[in-house]
């Protein structure tokens, strides 16, 4: 497996080689934002390439967003399409090494490109950046887990297994809202830390 760093998925961007770009934002995240998600709240989106997600927050009102990726040419992207958004408010950096507070992070092919072996990293590097009684929702593919990714899979028994000590899991079931392709092999989740 190739090591999964900035120059790796930069090299991505810059050859086009971007399968997990859906090309507009993710139905289930923004309905489950605009119906859930208080206008005010800090809200982080990790490895969030294009960023369709938080530019339609922002159209909605949403304010206090944060945008995280590796990729120069992800944020380059992002901020010719939608100048209206703060540049500051974009991190161009390792999630591993980022700082910040949160109310809710919302994830989607953020977990899925990391290698397995990072995972129980991600889990408390989540931890970490939600305030008290913070939300981590979104999306998590349900496939069996290869060495063969990113995308790596995963279940809904080892994602329980992985988040319990952390977060109570409040929900955990194969989403409605899937886009086309991925009907029947994602799972939406919502997690509360603990």
């Amino acid at each position: 497996m190739e090591k999964l760093d900035a120059s790796y998925w930069e090299g991505r961007w810059q050859a086009g080689e971007t399968s997990w770009n859906i090309g507009y934002a993710s139905p289930a995240i923004v309905n489950f934002a605009v119906n859930t998600i208080p206008k005010d709240a800090k809200i982080l989106l990790p490895g969030a390439g294009n960023a369709y997600e938080a530019e339609a927050l922002m159209k909605q009102g949403y304010q206090h967003l944060s945008v995280l990726d590796f990729s120069a040419t992800a944020k380059s992207n992002f901020l010719t399409r939608f100048p209206d958004f703060p540049e500051e408010q974009f991190f161009q950096e390792d999630f591993f090494g980022h700082k910040g507070s949160y109310d809710y992070i919302l994830e989607q092919t953020f977990f899925c490109a990391l290698p397995p072996k990072r995972r129980a990293a991600y889990v408390q590097k989540m931890h970490e950046l939600l305030n008290p009684k913070g939300i981590l929702s979104g999306l998590l593919f349900q496939f069996p887990l290869t060495d063969d990714g990113p995308p790596f899979g995963g279940s809904a028994s080892e994602y329980e297994a992985l988040f319990s000590q952390q977060f109570h899991i409040t929900s955990l079931h194969t989403s409605q809202e899937s886009i086309p392709p991925r009907q029947g092999k994602e799972l939406w989740f919502t997690f509360q830390k603990r």
